[in-house]
């Protein structure tokens, strides 16, 4: 890759909308809440654990790493875990010029097993609530700096679990809805279509109007379950969509509505994605990633990590993977970054705001070779 533009993306401004927060758990991380909280892991040391976690190699597929994800899930027990594990990902983003992240957490995963609700909820949201007031000092390029990260949280019900299950989580969540912004459906795809959850999601519209609506679709399941999804639960974006390549009336209604995909390249060629669902072909590399041809049709299709602890990489790593894999340009990338802004739940006043911030850093990068030397790629250039 050009070495311009690799610096290019590390500095520009990006937002973040499919992170699912406890994906964030670094192996070092994991070993840490273990020892605190006396939980005694099937791993004999950090390396034996980072193995697990196939770094640089494939999951045979989603459920052999949601089974690695919920072991790791485990060692959240206390409300110190939950802030600690927030703020390490917050900080991570932060020194990559992340600058608004839209994070999904699964109250479920940790209700069953004793942990409750408030526990959960209270940890995050503190250590997000001080990533916007108070900022996270990151280093960057030998320095230190203080910068701030706006959020919203999306509160996901999982999907391998029952609708009655989803109705009684809501009810723990009734308290706490001044601290979540959206809902969410993740989890085991493949047997579980958005349909299943259509009571509880009209529940959701009719009761909670000003709250957003997701669902994961088109990851490991058809193009019906997005249209499922957009249709029958009447969700605002997407998260994933890669399968609605496979339905061109799907393609032409997503662009027409500007419905919002949040792609995770990463994800995808970790978990083997099936890139054909009649022969199986799985993705074996980025090269094969349809990301462009998204592009190409006018999909509001953007850049994501998922689960960066467990995928190799946030969002840098992302966007640099796949601009190197499809070849993509300056202009491809801020297209990726615009749609982004344009399909985020920040206000309007606040997507001109971001867009403006893109705007300087892209005319500060064009003028960039006759004022900033070439070792500041890492460097915020915008106010």
């Amino acid at each position: 890759m050009d070495d311009g533009l690799r610096k290019f993306i590390e500095g520009m401004p990006k937002i973040e909308l499919h992170l699912h927060i406890e994906g964030a758990m670094e192996p070092e991380m994991l070993m840490k809440l273990a020892e605190r909280n006396g939980i005694e892991l099937p791993y004999k040391d950090l390396e034996e654990l980072k193995a697990a976690y196939k770094r640089g190699s494939a999951y045979k597929d989603l459920q052999e790493f949601l089974d690695l994800y919920y072991q790791g899930m485990n060692v959240l027990r206390k409300e110190e875990d939950f802030y600690d594990l927030t703020k390490a990902y917050l900080t991570k983003i932060a020194s990559q010029n992340v600058t608004h992240t839209e994070i999904f957490f699964d109250p479920q995963g940790h209700t069953e097993r004793g942990v409750a609700f408030e526990t959960a909820i209270n940890g995050i949201t503190r250590a997000l609530d001080e990533a916007k007031t108070e900022g996270l000092d990151v280093e960057v390029a030998g320095r230190t700096e203080n910068r701030k990260v706006t959020s919203k949280l999306i509160m996901s019900f999982l999907r391998h679990m029952t609708e009655k299950e989803g109705f009684e989580t809501l009810e723990q969540a009734r308290p706490h809805m001044d601290k979540i912004d959206g809902f969410g459906l993740d989890s085991s795809e493949n047997g579980h279509p958005p349909t299943k959850f259509e009571r509880l999601y009209a529940t959701l519209k009719g009761e909670y109007p000003d709250k957003r609506l997701m669902a994961h679709a088109g990851e490991e399941g058809p193009a019906s379950y997005v249209w499922e999804a957009i249709d029958t639960l009447k969700i605002d974006r997407i998260d994933h969509g890669n399968h609605s390549l496979d339905d061109s009336a799907l393609v032409e209604r997503l662009a027409h509505d500007g419905t919002g995909l949040t792609v995770c390249p990463l994800s995808n060629l970790k978990l083997s994605h099936t890139l054909d669902m009649d022969t199986k072909q799985k993705m074996v590399s980025l090269k094969e990633h349809r990301l462009k041809d998204m592009l190409a049709a006018n999909l509001k299709a953007t850049v994501n990590s998922d689960d960066p602890a467990y995928f190799d990489g946030y969002m840098n790593e992302n966007f640099i993977a796949i601009a190197e894999a499809l070849d993509l340009t300056k202009e491809d990338i801020t297209k990726l970054a615009r749609n982004a802004i344009e399909v985020s739940f920040l206000s309007p006043e606040e997507k001109i705001q971001k867009n403006e911030e893109l705007d300087t850093y892209i005319e500060r990068d064009r003028l960039s070779s006759q004022y900033v030397k070439q070792d500041t790629g890492h460097q915020r250039f915008f106010a």
